[in-house]
């Protein structure tokens, strides 16, 4: 929402990674938002040896907002955009300029592809009232909430389960949350 996206595209991360920062494609991408590295990188996310902000939840969002803010201001819609998040700019200005017309909904497309949008919706729909689809959780049924340190690192760290130790956790954790 801070970024002038519709809060519903939160449905767009489950359907790419299922909320999973370590989640990778079979075509390399990487995150909860599933970005590829050149797209990533075209939006400011750092991948290097050692850092690949693709796996980071605050930046990742934010380069999913600027993406599709970019193709909704292109495309003109917000369905256009979240179908070109799924087939890439170029293959929804492709598909929108050879079948000549404007819409998501009046193309012929690859059927992950037209399936996305109906994937998304319907996460939203299960996701926003699970017990109408008879899915009911109890409290022991939900992941806890985690505990967590921000620490800012400048320097190569030598010995991570020192630095894990150091910091009350161990490598496993560190691991889990910074992968």
């Amino acid at each position: 929402e801070e970024n002038g996206v519709p809060a519903d595209f939160f449905y767009l991360a489950v359907a790419e990674s299922a909320l999973d920062n370590n989640a990778v494609s079979p075509a390399k991408a990487i995150g909860m938002w599933q970005f590829m590295a050149s797209v990533a990188e075209e939006y400011g996310l750092q991948i290097t040896s050692y850092v690949d902000q693709r796996r980071d939840p605050l930046l990742a969002t934010k380069a999913a907002c600027d993406y599709l803010n970019e193709m909704k201001g292109e495309f003109g819609s917000w369905t256009n955009s979240a179908a070109a998040y799924n087939r890439g700019k170029t293959g929804m200005r492709n598909a929108l300029r050879e079948q000549k017309v404007d819409s998501y909904y009046d193309l012929f497309l690859k059927p992950e592809t037209y399936r996305y949008i109906f994937r998304i919706l319907s996460y939203k729909v299960i996701m926003e009232n699970p017990q109408l689809y008879g899915f009911s959780f109890e409290k022991e049924d939900l992941y806890p909430v985690l505990n967590y340190t921000k620490v800012s690192v400048d320097t190569t760290i030598n010995d991570l389960p020192e630095f894990a130790k150091n910091y009350n956790t161990n490598y496993k954790m560190l691991k889990t949350l910074n992968p």
